[in-house]
This record gives C-alpha cells, structure tokens and sequence, in this order.
C-alpha cells in the first residue's frame, strides 16, 4: 500500500508541475483564447502547433521545458500519445532539433517509468499482467546471449507496447543500462518518422497519414536488419576469407 501511496504522491507533484506550467505561459496578442492540452487529434495538433511555434519564437526557453516536460509526463507514466508529441515536436521545433531532443526525452522517459515500476509497482505488474511477464522472461532467458539485438528488435517493431515493455523489464532482470541504450537506439527511426511528418504537418490531411503501412514495413524490414546483422558480423569473425 505505501508503494501505490508513493506513486500517487509522485504522479500529483508531477501533474501539479505541469498544471504551474500551463499557468505561467507568456500572453500572445493573437492566441489569447487558445488552451494547452495534450493533443488527441490532428486538429489539435494543427492548433497545437501554431501556439507553440508561436512561444517557442517569442520565449524558446519556456518552450523547451514545457515540451520536456509535458513529454517526460507521458512517457513516465505510461499515457497513450507520445506519437502525437513527436509529430508536435517536428512542427515546432523542426527536423534536427526536434530528433534529438525525443530521442533523448524517450530515453528518459523510458528509464523513469522503468525505475518506477522497479521501485514501486512490481507486484501490480506482475498482477495484472503475468502472461506478458512470463513470456518476455523466457524470450529474455533464450536472447541473453544477444540481448542488446533482441532489445533493440523489441523496439524497433513493437509487438509488445513500448510503454508496457518499460514497467515488464525491471520485472524480468534486463539490466539498466541495457534498457537505456536500446531504448534511445531502438526508437531513432519510429521518433525520426514521427518528427519528420511534424516538420510537414501542413501537407498532411488526418494522423492515417502518418500511422500508414509505409511506416509499418519499414519498421518491420529495421527489426529484421538489427536481428541478422549480429549473425552476419560473427560469421565473417568465424570464417574470414583469405
């Protein structure tokens, strides 16, 4: 019970933050009537991304940490969207900037919700979601002889969800830092897809535009290279040619 009362605690001084964000954005002359909210869909996210261009070219301080941490949030806790704040952050901060500051913030994220459940929610995981532990166990226990590989296919091509591998891994003893590098290695092309369809979100009608099965067979042909490049690499060491 003290775990879960943690978590809340946590969770409330984390929206509080935000909240006190929101509050202290600077006036714009002609956004005067707009809201902030997470975006859910792509008119939100066309409304979304004129107010934060908006501040981020008039105060991009203030900017920037609202992103990381409205990002942050999402990713710590496990909330549905973050698709949404990858494209957001393209439009806002465009192509080289917004990349890196994702790839770094999903790397973050990640490792905080993973911290989390280590900490504080490994009974409930294991509760409410044994089968998913117990079958990532055992890949986990085949793969250990290629862990980062088998980590970074999970991410690139995401079967299990990214947001419930992060609470299962602590769970089933995949090392910190195995997490983290894979984490922010694994999610480069999904982020990269992500914030390049934001830096041309006016050319784009509805988010069916950027989820498309392009996206899916070019995740999917990443994952198969990440499985066999370790295979074709130990090959060569094994048999070099003369």
């Amino acid at each position: 019970m003290s775990s879960l009362i943690n978590l809340l605690v946590i969770f409330g001084c984390s929206t509080a933050w935000l909240i006190t964000l929101s509050k202290m954005a600077p006036s714009l002359v002609d956004f005067k009537e707009e809201s902030m909210r997470f975006p859910t869909s792509f008119n939100d996210l066309t409304r979304l991304s004129a107010l934060f261009q908006a501040y981020n070219k008039n105060n991009r301080l203030y900017m920037i940490i609202l992103f990381t941490s409205a990002y942050l949030y999402k990713q710590t806790f496990c909330i549905p969207g973050s698709v949404l704040l990858n494209v957001l952050a393209g439009a806002i901060f465009g192509l080289w900037t917004a990349l890196p500051l994702c790839c770094v913030l999903t790397g973050l994220g990640a490792t905080l919700s993973y911290l989390l459940s280590k900490q504080f929610a490994e009974q409930i995981v294991v509760h409410y979601w044994p089968e998913e532990v117990r079958n990532l166990k055992e890949r986990v226990d085949f793969n250990k002889h290629r862990l980062i590989p088998y980590l970074l296919s999970l991410r690139l091509l995401p079967f299990t969800p990214n947001w419930l591998l992060n609470l299962i891994s602590p769970v089933v003893g995949i090392p910190l830092h195995y997490f983290f590098v894979t984490a922010f290695l694994g999610l480069i092309p999904y982020n990269y897809i992500c914030v390049q369809s934001g830096a041309m979100l006016s050319s784009f009608s509805s988010l069916n535009d950027i989820l498309s099965w392009e996206t899916f067979i070019k995740l999917t042909f990443l994952s198969i290279m990440v499985l066999i490049t370790p295979k074709i690499i130990k090959t060569f060491i094994n048999h070099p040619t003369v």
